[in-house]
C-alpha cells in the first residue's frame, strides 16, 4: 500500500513538472489548441523592427495588446478552418504570395545582417556629403539691397535721387514693391548669387562693395535698383556632427546596398 501511494505521488509530481514547461511555451489555449509563445515573440520582433525604422518608441502596453491580437487571430482562424476555407483555390494562391513575401523578407534580412554598413563606410559617406556642400574655390556671397518698382521710369527717377544724396533705405521703405525686403529698407541679407534670377544676379556681381546700379535692372518681377553693401567668400552650410546624423546615413546606405544586391540577382537570373 505504501509503495502504491509513493508511486502515485511521484507520477503526479512528474506530470506537474512536465506540464509547467509546456504551459510556459504558450500564451493561451483556445478551444483546446495552444497559441505558442514563439508566435508572440515573432510579432513583437516585427513591431520592434518597424519602430526602429520609423524612430518611434514601442508603447509599454504593446505586449498585452499583441497577446489579445494573437488570441483573436486564433479564434478567427479556427472558425475559418471549421468552414473549410483552407481548401479554396483563392486561399492557396494568397498563401503562396504570403509565403514568398516572408521568404524574400528573410533573404533581405539575412543579406543586411551579413553585409552591415561599417563605421568607416558611414564616415566616408558623411565626408562626401559635407564636401558636396562646400562652395567651389573663389565663390562669393553678397549682402545686397534692392528697390523694386513696376516701371522703368520709376527706377530711373530713384537712381537719380540716390545720386543726389537720397537715402536708399528710406526710399525702399516708401516705394519698393517687394513686400519682404521693402519694410527692411531693401535688405536681402547674405546670399549666393545663384539664389536670385539671372538678370538680378548678373547685375549684382558686377558691383563692388558700396556700389549701386547705374541703370534699372529688368526681371520678371519688375525693375530693380540694386546696391551691394558687402562681399565675402562663400561659406557652406554648417554641417551637423557625424554622430547626430550617423543613424540616417547608415539606414540610407543599407537601403542602397540592398538595392544593389537586388539588381545583381536580377542581372544573374535567366528569365525566358
Amino acid at each position: 500500500m505504501k509503495k502504491t501511494f509513493l508511486a502515485a505521488t511521484s507520477a503526479a509530481l512528474l506530470a506537474g513538472a512536465l506540464a509547467l514547461p509546456a504551459a510556459a511555451q504558450n500564451i493561451a489555449i483556445v478551444n483546446g489548441k495552444p497559441v505558442p509563445k514563439a508566435r508572440l515573440t515573432a510579432l513583437e520582433e516585427q513591431i520592434k523592427a518597424q519602430a526602429e525604422r520609423t524612430g518611434r518608441p514601442v508603447p509599454p502596453e504593446i505586449a498585452t495588446q499583441l497577446r489579445q491580437e494573437l488570441i483573436a487571430r486564433e479564434i478567427f482562424m479556427q472558425e475559418a478552418q471549421r468552414r473549410g476555407l483552407e481548401a479554396s483555390a483563392d486561399y492557396r494562391a494568397k498563401m503562396e504570395l504570403a509565403r514568398q513575401s516572408v521568404l524574400i523578407g528573410e533573404l533581405f534580412a539575412d543579406y543586411q545582417k551579413k553585409n552591415p554598413v561599417t563605421d568607416a563606410e558611414a564616415k566616408a559617406e558623411y565626408d562626401r556629403l559635407v564636401g558636396a556642400q562646400t562652395p567651389p574655390a573663389g565663390a562669393k556671397e553678397y549682402k545686397a539691397r534692392h528697390i523694386l518698382v513696376e516701371k522703368e521710369d520709376e527706377a530711373k527717377a530713384i537712381i537719380a535721387e540716390l545720386k543726389k544724396g537720397g537715402n536708399f533705405e528710406e526710399i525702399a521703405k516708401k516705394q519698393s514693391k517687394d513686400p519682404g525686403s521693402g519694410a527692411q529698407g531693401g535688405d536681402l541679407g547674405w546670399a549666393n548669387p545663384s539664389g536670385y534670377v539671372p538678370e538680378f544676379s548678373d547685375a549684382m556681381k558686377k558691383l563692388d562693395k558700396g556700389q549701386t546700379t547705374e541703370a534699372p535692372v529688368k526681371s520678371q518681377f519688375g525693375y530693380h535698383v540694386i546696391r551691394v553693401d558687402d562681399v565675402r567668400d562663400a561659406k557652406g552650410p554648417e554641417a551637423p556632427k557625424f554622430d547626430d546624423v550617423k543613424p540616417q546615413i547608415v539606414q540610407q546606405m543599407q537601403q542602397q546596398k540592398l538595392a544593389q544586391f537586388q539588381e545583381e540577382l536580377r542581372a544573374k537570373a535567366k528569365v525566358e
